[in-house]
């Protein structure tokens, strides 16, 4: 019995540690946020290749949502609260820090699995502190000049110490005061109590984001997520003063990136219907007998492309070649080829740069176009042609009956 007393008693005070870190580890929590944008092209603004921000603003933006707008930030208000962990006494610095350095995510497609980087950084930082009394019972001079004296520096929270700069942005009452700063760089701001102050309370994290998203002509239509993580707290990403305990440690904002792409393709009523002629007509073979070097037709279209995409034909009569389709005598089954290529607008290049002209199209899918800016509704020319040889033969083997076939011409947005 002299051994197992002992041996009991380390057991239970090792369980009680285990319930403590149990507990402790509960309390250490964390908090998400979605920051969604999104981009579909603007026929009034097709070179305007930019993301929306679609994340509601609250705090600071919705407040003022002007000054954001000019200066293209947004912002987020989260209910991350900080606590003091002892009394403030005169001298004792309150010191505010955000991220304002550019850091860098990798976002994902969720079906193609490509990849493309996001930056981030936290362009302001905000609150409402409240005071544990009223700032007159604090310093002997009621509000709004009481929260100005409560600190060393001019005017409390409404003028930032360097480095970081005023927002214009303050709201008080006997016991709370309400701040946002801008913070250009990634360095400590701090206030100086010039009184004691039993205890406070930071009641919300507010803070400005700027974003810097990949060109979405380059992405392919869907949805790219990814997560960046944050500290917050005392030697955290975010802080507050060194003495102030928030109760959410961590903050993890997750991206969502939306690209909805256009490709369309406008045909002119009765351009599915292609008739091949020499130039100029026939009248030169029927009234001279002088045989055409070439049959052709020239077909317009209109495109809207936002997006990468490929182009292929497909043949009724497949001549077996892996290219041009054919026409076909289907009395005698003689056959001639008809070689198809294509011209694109403007702002539409093929993969290594240079403007589409006269790009012959083949059974299998050609190299990805890829619009250097939103192309909407643009004339393009699907060109269809026999040349000499094969006019020769169909001319020579013809029997009063009409040469047919039928060709489809695929453009398509699902580049792999």
């Amino acid at each position: 019995m002299a051994f197992n007393r002992p041996t009991w008693r380390r057991a239970a005070a090792s369980q009680c540690l285990a319930l403590l870190l149990a507990l402790s580890a509960t309390e250490a929590q964390a908090v998400n946020q979605e920051i969604r944008a999104m981009f579909q092209p603007d026929p009034s603004q097709p070179n305007k290749n930019l993301f929306v921000n679609q994340t509601p603003n609250s705090g600071y933006c919705a407040i003022y949502p002007g000054r954001c707008e000019v200066a293209n930030i947004f912002s987020i208000e989260l209910p991350v609260r900080h606590d003091s962990t002892r009394a403030i006494e005169p001298g004792d610095d309150v010191s505010v820090i955000a991220p304002a350095d550019w850091r860098r995510l990798t976002v994902t497609h969720q079906d193609t699995r490509e990849t493309e980087t996001v930056e981030v950084r936290i362009t302001g930082i905000g609150s409402r502190f409240v005071l544990s009394d009223t700032v007159e019972n604090l310093t002997g001079v009621a509000a709004p000049t009481g929260h100005d004296i409560l600190w060393t520096s001019r005017s409390g929270w409404l003028y930032a110490p360097a480095p970081c700069g005023g927002s214009g942005l303050a709201g008080y009452s006997d016991t709370a005061y309400r701040f946002f700063w801008q913070t250009p760089v990634q360095a400590l701001c701090t206030k100086t109590a010039a009184f004691r102050i039993p205890s406070m309370y930071f009641e919300k994290l507010d803070f400005a984001y700027e974003l810097r998203t990949p060109d979405p002509l380059g992405m392919s239509s869907g949805l790219y997520t990814g997560s960046i993580g944050y500290t917050i707290g005392p030697s955290g990403d975010f802080q507050l003063g060194s003495m102030m305990e928030p109760d959410d440690g961590a903050l993890t904002l997750d991206f969502v990136l939306d690209v909805l792409h256009t490709l369309k393709v406008e045909i002119p009523p009765g351009g599915n219907k292609v008739v091949l002629e020499p130039e100029g007509g026939w009248q030169g073979w029927l009234e001279h007998g002088r045989r055409p070097t070439r049959l052709y037709r020239d077909q317009v279209f209109n495109i809207s492309a936002s997006s990468k995409f490929t182009m292929k034909i497909e043949c009724e009569h497949d001549l077996g070649f892996g290219n041009g389709c054919g026409i076909m005598d289907r009395e005698t089954g003689y056959v001639g080829a008809v070689n198809v290529s294509v011209s694109l607008p403007n702002g539409l290049t093929d993969s290594s740069g240079q403007p589409v002209r006269r790009l012959p199209l083949r059974l299998t899918p050609s190299s990805p176009f890829q619009p250097g800016i939103y192309v909407d509704r643009k004339p393009g020319t699907l060109h269809f042609e026999v040349d000499q040889r094969d006019v020769n033969w169909l001319i020579d083997n013809a029997r009063d009956k009409p040469y047919k076939g039928n060709i489809t011409v695929i453009w398509d947005s699902e580049v792999g």
